[in-house]
């Protein structure tokens, strides 16, 4: 177990006991009404009768960690960082939630709508199977990738699979979806350590994981999801093209040159 943590600041807002194995961590800020509408599709599968949700929030200000509207969805807890981060640090703070209430595994998916709720069970599945790390394809066999615009999958089935394909020596289809699942004992590995406040900025937590995990030969696998893209309108991303594009270059440059791994030999 690692001894000292490096956290953002942050307040907890425990709703509803333990009650479950694995947690659902959500990482949200001002999604708004797509978040309410995935709550409400989350409520119709019963998703809170298979896993305790944990709502990982940024600091939203559009009413959506509303403890009544919370309680109604039966989320379990919100963790809501104070201190100026990204939205690594709000899952690193999911992650070290589930660390201390001994949770088993965790499973990470978007608060925007774009993830197929069905996919929950699969990663459940695996995690009972006793995976380390599942990854959420949307492009192998039973995948669905809809509306997934052209930049983006240029980028991802050019550049970003065979770069992190390489560095982590696992064939992954699918590397920059935030829909995945982790055992609880990769974070307690020391050589790991996610949490480290101010080591992973932007979404880049999500790549070291993609990279760590399988180069210091825990079980990995993937699994086929739906990601769904509106066919119009703006895309729901907190991630703009130019920005996010010089981002990715710069996690992938960080992740080749080791910037992000811990100092334990």
């Amino acid at each position: 177990m690692i001894s000292k943590y490096i956290l953002p600041q942050y307040e907890l807002y425990k709703i509803f006991p333990k009650t479950k194995k694995y947690a659902l961590c959500i990482p949200i800020i001002n999604e708004g009404n797509k978040f309410i509408n995935q709550l409400n599709e989350m409520k119709k599968f019963r998703i809170y009768e298979f896993v305790d949700i944990i709502i990982c929030d940024g600091g939203s200000t559009d009413g959506s960690i509303d403890l009544d509207l919370l309680e109604k969805y039966h989320v379990n807890t919100l963790i809501i960082r104070k201190s100026i981060g990204h939205m690594s640090d709000q899952l690193m703070l999911g992650y070290w939630y589930t660390l201390e209430n001994n949770y088993e595994g965790t499973i990470t998916m978007d608060g925007n709508g774009k993830d197929g709720i069905d996919g929950i069970f699969k990663f459940i599945e695996a995690l009972d199977e006793g995976y380390d790390l599942i990854q959420g394809s949307r492009y192998m066999n039973g995948g669905m990738a809809i509306n997934t615009p052209k930049f983006r999958e240029f980028g991802i089935k050019l550049i970003h699979v065979p770069t992190i394909n390489f560095l982590s020596g696992f064939k992954y289809t699918d590397t920059t979806n935030g829909f995945r699942a982790h055992n609880v004992r990769v974070f307690k590995d020391e050589r790991i350590n996610p949490f480290r406040y101010g080591t992973f900025p932007t979404y880049s937590l999500i790549h070291y994981l993609t990279v760590i995990i399988p180069k210091l030969g825990y079980k990995v696998k993937e699994v086929p999801v739906l990601r769904r893209y509106p066919a119009k309108g703006k895309i729901p991303t907190k991630i703009s093209f130019f920005r996010g594009n010089i981002d990715l270059i710069k996690i992938l440059f960080n992740l080749a040159i080791k910037k992000y791994n811990t100092k334990i030999k």
